[in-house]
């Protein structure tokens, strides 16, 4: 399973997200506002679900902010930490 969908599968379930498996999600959407509508609180639980689904700690919050702005953005920055 490639890193996006691990990801959507994560958070649909952790966050009861279960419209980010549609085929009809666009995952260029944002995750935060008017796109997904996740919120602050929400944004510590995706710092969670991603250490425990990949490993992968996020310590800076001005670099995460742009890795949030969607799942290809989220998941590119999970490749990157990864691949690190």
């Amino acid at each position: 399973m490639d890193t996006k969908t691990k990801l959507k599968h994560a958070l649909a379930d952790e966050l009861n997200l279960p419209e980010l498996k549609e085929a009809t999600f666009d995952d260029d959407a944002p995750l935060f506002g008017q796109g997904l509508g996740l919120d602050s609180l929400d944004a510590v639980e995706l710092v969670i679900v991603i250490q425990k689904h990949f490993g992968v700690e996020i310590k800076d919050m001005d670099e995460s902010r742009s890795a949030f702005a969607s799942i290809n953005a989220l998941a590119a920055y999970i490749d990157q930490r990864l691949a690190a």
